[in-house]
């Protein structure tokens, strides 16, 4: 593992990243998706990242969220089939608002994937599916035990699954 990404797991495991990257970082990666169109996700740079797209849980209004994410790939090779996405919250104590989102429009959700919009299902993950996947997040990205040790609740996965569009 290259000493930089070393420097950034050490970095976004203490308190002090906890409380400024959730205002730095979801900025910085919707600022410049939409001025690369949809190209270039900042974030994406140290850890594949998607932009989510979801109706607002309460509002119903759609909400678009830059995420990192750990993709998953099918037997059949080539990109990628499914996504797991994290609701660490870097940490914190609540669960993300994303999160709640995809609970109340799991079948209503979109990904921008590389550039490329892509219509998702979301299945919040429990039980023995939970746990193995979160083996291979703390895998991915070791930080997550840091997050998982600072807060009461359970972080929450979710597999994002491509669906036909109409």
């Amino acid at each position: 593992m290259a000493a930089g990404v070393r420097l950034i797991q050490k970095m976004s495991s203490t308190r002090t990243f906890a409380r400024i990257a959730p205002h730095v970082v979801p900025a910085m990666d919707r600022a410049v998706h939409r001025l690369t169109r949809g190209k270039v996700l900042l974030s994406a740079r140290m850890l594949p990242g998607v932009i989510l797209t979801v109706r607002g849980a309460r509002s119903g209004q759609p909400r678009t969220t830059p995420l990192a994410c750990m993709p998953e790939h099918g037997s059949t090779g080539g990109g990628s089939t499914s996504w797991i996405l994290i609701g660490s919250n870097f940490g914190r104590p609540g669960h993300p608002a994303w999160t709640a989102n995809l609970l109340a429009h799991a079948d209503d959700a979109v990904i921008n994937w590389k550039g490329h919009d892509i219509a998702v299902r979301a299945r919040l993950l429990e039980g023995a599916e939970r746990a193995e996947v979160w083996q291979a997040a703390l895998t991915f990205w070791p930080p997550y035990a840091t997050y998982q040790a600072r807060v009461e609740r359970e972080i929450r996965l979710f597999r994002l699954e491509r669906r036909d569009t109409p």
